[in-house]
């Protein structure tokens, strides 16, 4: 860890006196001491309330306040410390599961940070405050005696003393305390760095988000991800489930109807009739859009004889032609076997619609409990991921499942789509 107050006093020792870093470090050191008194005083307070009311059971909800009170002064510190430390500290809290006090309380107890935070309270209005009280006193006197001609010259000069039994009688006479004082001013300046950076070092220690921390965050994203994922499958196979039981089979009744009454006007003179043929080809039309939309919702080839076939039955429905080569000993996870058919419908898609190809290769494969997908075309290439959303959201879906996506595209073609899924994701 590096500390921005020590770097620049250990770089150049006499420049630091000269610079803005001994305003930066004093405003830090004073407002600490501040800070850390009223810290402290909420402290005894929370504590000699907390252990008084324990027997009626109101203290130990204090007492849980007591050690989730780092949080809030952690926040405080974290901005504080801008003041001389120009690198932030991460947040190392985790996503609350859900809202209100009950949640927020049992996530922050059982998390590391709450009680690393509670330690640097506790440092803070123990440690940090008597040694900033020690600091304030000396730059306060400091000031004082650098000011002393300018207060004999404003007030008595028999009032102004130095020391005791001696008085100071003219501003000349009072020059050496000045020199003192700016003898104490610079002292104040390495003693504030001294101390500032002592307590950035503690904070980064404890307030920063550590490895641990990032990990979780990392795993509860992954999470939320794939229960996001897992949502959005539910619901698009409840509109599957909703179109093909209820929109598509009212489609089929109608058209149904339609003929009945297309039979009864025939060899009637009536100009009724091309309408109701009319209705009942447009009919058909509803319905076959509708079975177009329900197969691309979620296949029902995909739920019922897997990967393989479903991509062999979108290679049919193609305007480029389609070579199948996926060959897998098993059935694949659901979640793993719609991810790559989605994948390869929207690679299809790009393939019809930019590469100008006229001819597209899916092999898949099985390797090492990984479902490995080889997608070619024979286009003109220069496929850009980062220029065009279709590839990065190919990227995205498969990263949902710990996969990845390359792609490889040369000018002048060919482009491959590698898509790797591990099936225990």
């Amino acid at each position: 860890m590096t500390v921005a107050v020590w770097k620049a006093v250990r770089r150049r020792p006499l420049r630091f006196v000269l610079s803005a870093w001994p305003l930066r470090c004093w405003a830090f050191v004073l407002s600490g001491t501040v800070v850390g008194f009223g810290v402290l005083l909420l402290l005894a307070v929370l504590l000699f309330v907390g252990i008084g009311l324990s027997v009626v059971g109101v203290g130990l909800v204090i007492l849980m306040g007591v050690a989730v009170l780092g949080i809030p002064v952690a926040a405080l510190e974290r901005r504080r410390l801008r003041l001389v430390e120009p690198q932030p500290l991460l947040d190392p809290h985790g996503s609350l599961p859900g809202t209100g006090a009950l949640p927020w309380l049992r996530t922050r107890l059982r998390e590391r940070a709450t009680w690393r935070e509670l330690g640097y309270t506790l440092a803070l209005g123990i440690v940090f405050t008597a040694t900033g009280i020690g600091f304030t006193a000396l730059l306060g006197l400091s000031v004082l005696l650098t000011a002393t001609p300018v207060i004999v010259w404003v007030i008595a000069p028999d009032t102004v003393m130095l020391m005791p039994g001696r008085t100071v009688s003219d501003p000349v006479a009072a020059l050496p305390g000045s020199v003192a004082g700016l003898l104490g001013l610079l002292v104040s300046a390495y003693v504030g760095g001294l101390l500032a950076s002592a307590q950035v070092w503690v904070a980064q220690a404890l307030l920063s988000a550590r490895d641990e921390d990032l990990n979780s965050r990392v795993i509860e994203l992954t999470r939320s991800r794939a229960r996001l994922i897992d949502a959005f499958e539910a619901e698009r196979r409840r509109i599957e489930r909703d179109l093909h039981d209820g929109a598509q089979q009212q489609l089929v009744a109608l058209s149904m109807t339609l003929g009945l009454a297309e039979l009864e006007l025939r060899g009637q003179d009536s100009g009724a009739a091309p309408l109701v043929a009319r209705a009942r080809s447009e009919a058909r039309q509803a319905l076959e859009q509708l079975r177009s939309l329900v197969r691309g919702i979620h296949p029902q080839v995909l739920t019922d004889h897997g990967l393989s076939a479903a991509v062999s039955e979108l290679a049919l429905r193609n305007p480029i032609p389609v070579t199948v080569d996926v060959d897998l000993p098993d059935r694949l996870p659901s979640a793993v076997e719609t991810t790559a058919y989605f994948t390869v419908t929207e690679a299809l898609t790009n393939a019809s619609k930019h590469s100008g190809a006229d001819r597209v290769t899916v092999v898949g494969r099985l390797r090492e409990d990984k479902l490995v997908l080889l997608i070619t075309d024979n286009g003109h290439g220069g496929a850009d991921p980062v220029a065009g959303a279709g590839l990065q959201g190919l990227a995205d879906r498969v990263a949902v499942l710990k996969g990845r996506l390359v792609v490889t595209s040369p000018v002048g073609g060919p482009t491959q789509l590698r898509v790797e899924v591990p099936c225990s994701a």
